[in-house]
This record gives C-alpha cells, structure tokens and sequence, in this order.
C-alpha cells in the first residue's frame, strides 16, 4: 500500500516536472539545455566581470572556486524562491484533478530549479578545473551534504514566500526586494571567517550561510577555515518547510479556480 501511495505521487510529480520543462523552455531550439545554460552563463558572466575589477586571490582564496561556490549558491536560492511565487496561477487549471496537490507543483518546480543548477554546478566546476582554477572537491560527501543544505534552506523559504504572496499581493513586490537582500545575508561573497570574530556566531543564526560554508568546505579542503553548524541549518530548512505548507494549505482555501 505504502510502496504505490508512493509510486503515484513520483508519477505525478514528474509529469508535472516534464510539463514545466516543456512550458518554460519550449520542445524547438535549445529547449531543455536552457534549464542548465541559464544559472551556468550567470555564473560565468559573474567570474569574468569580478576577475577584471577584482586580485586573483581574495584572502588567500582563488577567485573563482570562491564565485562558484557561493553564486551558484545564491543563485539556487533566487531561483526557487522566484519561480515558486507563479507556481499556482501558472499550474491552476491543474487544480481540477483530485489527485494533483499544491504541494505537487511547487515539489516539481523545485526539484526542477535544484536539478538544473545542479548541473550547471557542475558544469562549471568542470570549466574552472579545465582552466586550471580549482581541483577536485577535497571532501566529495561535505560538498553534496552542503549542497542538499542549501537546497532543503531554500525550499523552506520559498514555500514561505510563495503562501505570503497567495496571502498578501504586496508580497510579489516585496520578494524580488528581499531576494538582494540575500546577498549579504547569505555570504555567498565571503567567507564567515572574514567577519570580526564577535559577530561570526550572530551571523550564523542565519541559516543561509551554513550550507555555503559546507559546499567551501567540501571543495577547498581543510586549509580554509569555515564555520557551519547542518543539524541548525536543516532544523531551521524543516521549520521553514512546515510554516510554509500551512501557509498553502490554508491559502488553498483563497484560491478560485474557475
């Protein structure tokens, strides 16, 4: 019983996941290589532009393992949350079928946006390794364990912003606002233990940076000094999580689906 409950929410999850990839990307020309080309030209765009204003070593850190690891980073982050605030007026007539859930499509667009980046991750690293800018991850299990960090913390946060904008119009204003702000809140631009060591343990009651830090950690290797606590970044990934589902499920009951 338990193994087809299971079997049919994975079927029904990735129809939905095809059929996003097929709304959005469209079946002629590049198609679905732009789920993966998007965040990788970004990033590029980024290394090349920060190279030309800014040292080569940053702290003794090379430029570009420390751009990848922390824009890609960002870059999940911004993503889930930016395509999760359209998921159900772009999916409402799905809402007719009784077996498709809110929950359905926001899991399908996010496990869309985390598997893109993914690869374009890893495209990248493969670039900066062809040029000779970083070697292989120093710890392969911190760096997936960072990653899924960063994707569960970012999840959390865009089901919390997707049910506040069902709620509150004003919050489809707000986000885009908020998601610069995750700039600096994030550290995806430095490194923890570049702050003033009094304010290093206050910074980190923000979730964000924890992940960042592990995927650092996981590439660069011992030498690079890196705070994160997961249980906390997690913890804070699963509370976000719950206050979010409540969020859709009671804003389920303000949607008209005509």
């Amino acid at each position: 019983m338990s193994l087809s409950f299971a079997s049919r929410h994975f079927r029904i999850i990735g129809a939905l996941l095809m059929r996003e990839l097929t709304t959005r990307f469209g079946r002629e020309g590049l198609g679905f290589v732009w789920v993966i080309a998007e965040p990788l030209m970004f990033c590029l765009g980024v290394i090349v532009m920060w190279s030309l204003i800014k040292p080569e070593y940053e702290h003794g850190i090379r430029l570009g393992p420390l751009v990848m690891t922390g824009y890609m980073s960002l870059l999940l982050y911004r993503h889930m949350i930016s395509f999760s605030l359209g998921a159900v007026e772009g999916n409402i007539g799905l809402l007719h079928h009784r077996q498709i859930t809110i929950l359905h499509i926001f899991l399908a667009r996010n496990l869309m946006e985390f598997a893109g980046t993914t690869a374009a991750f890893i495209v990248v690293y493969i670039v900066l390794i062809a040029l000779g800018q970083v070697g292989l991850p120093a710890d392969w299990l911190l760096l997936y364990a960072g990653w899924i960090t960063t994707g569960t913390v970012g999840f959390g946060l865009a089901l919390v912003f997707a049910g506040l904008a069902i709620r509150y119009e004003v919050m489809e204003r707000l986000v885009p606002v908020l998601t610069y702000a995750m700039i600096p809140l994030s550290g995806a631009f430095f490194m923890v233990a570049w702050l003033p060591a009094q304010y290093r343990e206050a910074f980190l009651l923000i979730p964000l940076p924890h992940g960042i830090e592990m995927v650092r950690a996981g590439v660069l290797g011992e030498f690079v000094q890196t705070y994160y606590h997961p249980a906390y970044a997690l913890a804070c990934g699963a509370v976000m999580i719950g206050l979010g589902l409540l969020l859709l499920a009671d804003a389920k009951n303000r949607i008209v689906i005509e």
